[in-house]
């Protein structure tokens, strides 16, 4: 059986020259980033994977040479270095923002020109983003936090469950963590980004009234409060009345989930996870 490097040997790259074997990455270092590439997504980290997928003639760096672009510009492993590296760190940034993957294609050829290098030859690089699954943190282990937990980690969110009742807390099965303790005991432990969500399905209104304005100082994506129009009435009046802003307030959806006159638990999880879903679908449209 052919190796998967000889597979490529004598083939053309999209620049129509044949790639020989001296064209080709090692691969030893490249094992070790995509190892890192798991490691740091898996720690809840944004990152771009920077592989040079093609090239021609004199380049600093071949095809399968790869590196890794942290949020913060930080990079690990090099394709090349100079200008042209550069250049596919802000690039790379770029991606983060938005979430998406490129191809960049550059001349080393004439500076002057706007190249960035000389070595003479024509390199292009792939851009893929990976991103850390979106969090659920669920307020409240009862029998909907516990329906909750399972359809969301079932549907690959990072889930997150907390109650003030250990003894409920310790009961849930499906979250990747659980947290016995208040809101700010949970919020020290979970950093809420604007990719994820807030599912508070707690015991009564002084509770929303309590956490609510924790949740609110995060930058959590969306944040729903299970209860009837008049229970939210309630909770609206006492964070307005304690400097909660307008702004703020309308953040919150309540009820919450879609409306599909759901009854049991496992009805009213999907109708709440089936809204964060459409929320989720909609900005990335």
């Amino acid at each position: 059986m052919k190796s998967k490097e000889s597979q490529f040997i004598g083939k053309l790259n999209a620049f129509g020259v044949k790639m020989s074997k001296k064209n080709l990455s090692k691969g030893i270092d490249e094992t070790r980033i995509l190892s890192k590439l798991n490691e740091l997504v898996d720690e809840g980290n944004t990152v771009v994977l920077a592989t040079v997928v093609e090239t021609s003639r004199s380049v600093p760096r071949h095809s399968g040479a790869k590196m890794l672009i942290l949020s913060d510009s930080h990079q690990i492993g090099t394709i090349g270095g100079g200008e042209m590296e550069a250049r596919v760190i802000k690039e790379a940034c770029a991606c983060m923002d938005d979430g998406t993957s490129i191809l960049l294609n550059y001349e080393l050829v004439d500076p002057v020109a706007g190249d960035p290098g000389v070595c003479g030859g024509t390199v292009t690089i792939h851009l893929e983003t990976y991103m850390p699954n979106s969090k659920i943190l669920i307020i409240g282990c009862g029998h909907v936090g516990r329906a909750v937990a399972e359809l969301a980690s079932w549907l690959g969110y990072h889930v997150v469950a907390t109650d003030d009742r250990e003894e409920l807390a310790e009961g849930v099965t499906g979250a990747d963590l659980v947290i016995a303790g208040s809101i700010e005991d949970a919020l020290k432990q979970v950093n809420l980004t604007d990719r994820d969500h807030v599912v508070a399905v707690t015991r009564n209104a002084e509770l929303d009234i309590q956490n609510l304005p924790h949740l609110l100082s995060t930058e959590a994506k969306s944040i729903g409060v299970m209860g009837s129009s008049r229970r939210w009435e309630t909770t609206r009046s006492s964070l307005s009345s304690a400097g909660i802003s307008e702004q703020d307030l309308s953040r919150i959806t309540s009820p919450i989930g879609l409306d599909l006159n759901a009854e049991t638990p496992q009805e009213i999880a999907i109708s709440i996870v089936s809204q964060i879903i459409e929320k989720d679908n909609a900005s990335n449209n």
